[in-house]
């Protein structure tokens, strides 16, 4: 029955407990039996387990019965972190209302006004809920005035829970069934559903996950997505389940689902798309879905070079589980090929990078991550820079452009002298500084993209012992005074190195950078110049010493002008060596860019 059908996510930011009252409402609508239990049942990933983290937006179908009328609960747990937030997007897309889960030790974090505030836009019906009521330190009081500060958001219905221990979990289950609407939908409708998740099974094919708005899906019907304009016939259908999937004959209005496709490529199926019946299709697509954007750029290469076509392979079925990466092939003279791969953010990047090595039993080598430029020459041509050794020579650039973001901070007191320091060494610039209550403040700044790709989450969590929260937004392209900084080793540009910094920055880390690399390279038998460079101008240097072979060994006693003449003789080979000495820089070097300030 559609009106007894509720689909609702859980929104916080990372740590708030999300994880675990999944497990919590899962287990009290006996979905699971209590030996099948584990902690983080949603989170599937080996990763997700060790870090503490959720990556992947999941699914649970669950019964549950209240005043003798039986309800299916479909409950999308969404990740915490501001780089998943896309998958937060997608999650909230399929929902009709959120549970909006505060930390009662902890308030309003930045993570949680970002999410909120995708909620509002897809008009859910929000439910505040209190959690980890049960540890001594815990103010719920204190917190359900700082989301109405905060968040604006009406406290007078709230829950108050704990869900390690459990309690309050049933009335929040009660909660749920009276304050969230039905989904709204024409059964009798063509069919129309958004895919929402999609993923590759070896056994299975492709795989969508899929919420209904009108009409249903059925075995054997034939479905079109219509953005890919693929058309194929419905293999299986199931109901999304973290242990044991339940097979089914039909998805109807406002439910959700796995349809099984039997693709065996991943193409064809994108999320976000909608799908409609092949024979009877819908007039329009639903709206308001956007693709995700990358804004972080690294180049992966594998480590031996002939694993390039199994590092391909690997980037189409990931692809297929993560929608938000793209990738390019690219070659490089000193790691030879690999891909240059966007990414929504650096956690995103070390995920994304250990999963390729885990998952599909790669080495790769990463290079230091760059943000995409956009460069206006002389002539008037725009051209889009994701690359630093992609950018035309100084004299034909009119203007670098660089992204901005605008970034949410939330810190205590004590360490807002700390925050502001890094934030104006970071270029930014401030927009508004807010006390939420009389010890936490709320800041607002837009800063160059370029400046928080690298280490500044780390900065701003060693600057205040962990307890500041960062959430950012795109707000588009400023210009700025930016140069290309090339790195020299043995005379020769190694493109992997070169990267895009502001003029006034150049000198201080093209010093650091060759001072680092010194270290990092090997000796050679002849001495090698390490140089950073803008355009033919040199700006810093540092030699790495020779090694000498002791060539004198087999001279014992004798006259000295012996060993004179084979030390002059070695002296001039050296000379020799120095014009066609090769040097091979170490993978460490690749990543001594973000350790640069």
């Amino acid at each position: 029955m559609q009106k007894n059908i509720r689909n609702f996510s859980i929104i916080a930011h990372i740590d708030h407990g999300k994880s675990t009252l999944a497990d919590r409402i899962i287990q009290e609508c006996g979905a699971v039996a209590d030996r099948e239990l584990s902690a983080q049942m949603m989170d599937t990933m080996d990763i997700e387990q060790e870090r503490g983290i959720t990556i992947k937006a999941q699914s649970v179908r669950l019964d549950y019965v209240k005043d003798e009328q039986h309800y299916i609960l479909n409950l999308i747990d969404t990740p915490g972190h501001v780089d998943f937030s896309y998958e937060v997007s997608r999650s909230l897309a399929s929902s009709e209302g959120a549970l909006l889960i505060i930390d009662s030790t902890q308030g309003v974090e930045a993570q949680t006004i970002a999410n909120v505030y995708i909620a509002m836009e897809n008009d859910l019906t929000l439910l505040p809920v209190v959690n980890k009521i049960d540890l001594p330190s815990a103010d719920p009081d204190r917190v359900l005035e700082e989301v109405e500060d905060a968040i604006g958001i009406d406290c007078t219905e709230h829950n108050l829970i704990s869900a390690k221990t459990g309690v309050g979990v049933k009335e929040l289950i009660d909660a749920i069934v009276d304050r969230v609407p039905a989904p709204n939908g024409d059964q009798n409708a063509p069919t129309k559903a958004l895919v929402y998740d999609s993923w590759f099974d070896n056994y299975l094919g492709a795989l969508a996950l899929v919420r209904v708005y009108d009409g249903s899906i059925k075995k054997g019907q034939i479905l079109k997505m219509m953005n890919t304009k693929v058309e194929q016939k419905v293999l299986d259908l199931m109901y999304p389940h973290p242990i044991k999937r339940t097979k089914t004959n039909e998805i109807k209005t406002g439910e959700i689902g796995i349809v099984v496709l039997g693709l065996k490529t991943t193409e064809g199926i994108e999320v976000g798309d909608t799908i409609t019946d092949a024979k009877e299709p819908t007039a329009q697509a639903i709206d308001g879905f956007e693709p995700a954007k990358p804004f972080v750029f690294a180049g992966l290469y594998p480590i031996e070079t002939d694993k390039f076509e199994d590092l391909r392979e690997a980037l189409e079925k990931l692809k297929l589980n993560d929608s938000s990466i793209s990738y390019e092939p690219e070659s490089s003279a000193a790691l030879g090929s690999g891909f240059r791969t966007g990414f929504l953010g650096m956690l995103h990047m070390e995920v994304i990078k250990e999963r390729l090595e885990r998952e599909f039993n790669l080495d790769l080598i990463a290079t230091a991550p760059t943000v995409v430029y956009k460069v206006l020459k002389t002539d008037g041509e725009e051209l889009m820079i994701q690359n630093p050794y992609e950018l035309p020579p100084v004299n034909h650039i009119e203007t670098i452009f660089e992204p901005y973001v605008r970034a949410t901070i939330l810190t205590p007191d004590e360490y807002l002298g700390n925050v502001i320091k890094l934030l104006n060494d970071k270029r930014g610039i401030q927009l508004k500084m807010d006390y939420i209550n009389p010890t936490r403040v709320l800041l607002e700044y837009d800063i160059p993209m370029n400046e928080i790709v690298m280490d500044f989450y780390d900065k701003l969590k060693s600057t205040t012992k962990g307890y500041a929260s960062f959430d950012y937004d795109i707000v588009g392209f400023r210009p700025g005074d930016l140069v290309k900084l090339d790195i020299l080793v043995a005379s020769e540009p190694v493109d992997a190195l070169s990267i895009i910094v502001p003029r006034t920055k150049a000198q201080s880390r093209g010093r650091v950078f060759v001072k680092q690399l010194k270290e990092l390279i090997p000796r050679q038998l002849f001495e090698v110049a390490i140089q950073a460079s803008i355009g033919s101008q040199i700006i810093a240097r540092e030699t790495v010493k020779s090694t000498g072979k002791n060539v004198t060994a087999k001279c014992y006693g004798g006259d000295i002008t012996r060993k004179r003449k084979l030390l002059e003789k070695q002296k001039a080979g050296k000379k020799r060596m120095k014009a066609i000495g090769k040097v091979s820089v170490p993978q460490e070097a690749f990543m001594a860019v973000l350790k640069l300030d």
